[in-house]
């Protein structure tokens, strides 16, 4: 079996669910958020069990590669989206206020549907070895993004969101295209094997070849929230639906990440770019790191403060990514879509039952609904990187690639951030325990995000003791 076929069957899927869309009744619309779930998940367990051919159709060959990365990457693309269609279901009565007069689903299809379109893109950009497919992919990601994030359209917020996003957006496809001319004016090839083999030629120009390296990076920083890219991250997370901004922090993120892996992994393995490349992202990673972690100590409102959270978690995965270890890098991304999502989650429940993101409506949580607190609490422990919790180690590899080979500065600012982010963290904690409610009323855990929290508790604690379960099952 080919893997491209799952591709194309993510793609199939999407087109199936866009005609049933403009065709099944306006009530029931979140049928098609279930099936996609329900198809998302075949495919997820046909890609974990499937034999694969190891070679590529010829027709496809220069653009297409499934090896142990692409299976990383196209398993977390899909276990996301998976986790954003159940999230959109506890999250449709504030989906539903913001796109209908009525309060109604009759406007929501679209956002059941378009996620499998954005998954589609990740898988693709998964197994992309050209720049070209790389591009294509990249696009098709991010136009169904720039739908998702101005969704909730009688929302002023999700609006300005959507508009900020596609600025900046078309901003960073710009830069790209211009890093990739570039790039093949000093190689005279956009596929990956072509850029290694030019790389050994002793005429290469290579103020030219890092000029267009330096614009790829440019825009690789804007994918994953890094620095001096990650300005747009803030004000798009605070406006995008809650799901949305949850798909943007972690599935955007890695996917951003497999792309740097894919494009720099020849850069940071030649002796004629290595120490220019690896320079480079780590200044990034250290900006970002202080930027993030810095940032965040002023927030009151709790989808910003995750916001800039991505920002600084980004910072430690780069410090993986200029020393090229790369599986450390999926493990640090793996954890971090747990933690993620369960802060998400529960940051959506409390939305729909208290219409606000802000951080004074977690005031006396502990006694409105002890077990969120408690979940909570240990969910910003971890992602704080507390010891005997999953995050601990996806920092502590971070840091010891970054005293391995990062300068001093850089390896004091991941400490300074990882020391500032207890403080902004347990701020929350705080407000949880500490203050007292200002209503008395019970927050109400709903099935589905009640399973998901509950699993992805457990995964924090059971892998915090060991992360070698976790490093087996991610080969690349």
């Amino acid at each position: 079996m080919q893997a491209y076929l799952l591709d194309f069957t993510v793609a199939g899927l999407g087109l199936i669910l866009l005609l049933w869309e403009a065709f099944c009744p306006p009530v029931q619309k979140k049928n098609i958020g279930i099936a996609a779930a329900i198809g998302l998940t075949a495919v997820f367990l046909v890609l974990q069990f499937a034999n694969f051919s190891p070679e590529t159709d010829k027709w496809l060959e220069r653009f297409y590669h499934h090896d142990g990365k692409a299976l990383f990457f196209k398993s977390f693309a899909l276990i996301a989206t998976i986790l954003v269609l159940l999230m959109s279901f506890d999250f449709a009565k504030v989906l539903n206020r913001f796109t209908s007069l009525d309060n109604s689903n009759t406007n929501t299809g679209e956002f059941y549907f378009l996620p499998v379109f954005t998954c589609a893109g990740f898988m693709w950009l998964a197994s992309s070895i050209d720049l070209v497919s790389i591009f294509v992919s990249l696009e098709l990601v991010t136009i169904s993004f720039y739908v998702l994030v101005a969704f909730m359209r009688r929302n002023v917020g999700s609006l300005e969101a959507g508009v900020k996003y596609l600025i900046t957006g078309a901003l960073s496809t710009g830069i790209l295209v211009y890093g990739i001319a570039w790039l093949y004016g000093a190689t005279q090839a956009t596929s990956i094997e072509g850029i290694t083999l030019a790389l050994s030629n002793p005429d290469l120009h290579k103020p030219t070849l890092l000029f267009g390296l330096a614009l790829i990076i440019l825009s690789i920083g804007f994918k994953v929230g890094a620095a001096p890219m990650q300005l747009w991250i803030p004000d798009v997370y605070q406006g995008a639906p809650s799901p949305i901004a949850a798909y943007l922090s972690v599935a955007s993120k890695a996917a951003g990440f497999g792309v740097g892996i894919t494009i720099l992994a020849p850069f940071l393995a030649s002796d004629v770019t290595r120490e220019s490349v690896s320079m480079v992202l780590f200044i990034m990673a250290g900006a970002t790191l202080l930027i993030g972690n810095f940032a965040a100590i002023a927030q009151t409102n709790f989808k910003r403060l995750l916001a800039y959270s991505s920002i600084a978690h980004a910072g430690f995965i780069m410090l993986g990514l200029a020393a090229g270890d790369y599986s450390k890098v999926a493990f640090y991304l793996a954890t971090y879509l747990v933690m993620t999502f369960t802060a998400f989650f529960i940051l959506g429940l409390i939305r729909v039952q208290e219409d606000s993101d802000e951080m004074e409506v977690f005031r006396g949580l502990a006694k409105r609904n002890p077990i969120l607190a408690l979940t909570l609490t240990i969910n910003l422990a971890a992602m704080a990187g507390m010891p005997l919790t999953v995050g601990f180690w996806g920092k502590l590899f971070m840091l010891q690639d970054a005293i391995a080979f990062a300068p001093m500065w850089v390896i004091l600012a991941a400490i300074i951030g990882g020391a500032t982010a207890f403080y902004y963290y347990f701020k929350l904690i705080k407000i949880m325990y500490w203050e007292a409610p200002e209503k008395d009323t019970k927050i109400v855990l709903p099935v589905i995000s009640r399973a998901v929290i509950s699993i992805f508790t457990i995964a924090t604690i059971v892998f915090g003791f060991t992360a070698q379960p976790v490093l087996n099952m991610i080969q690349f």
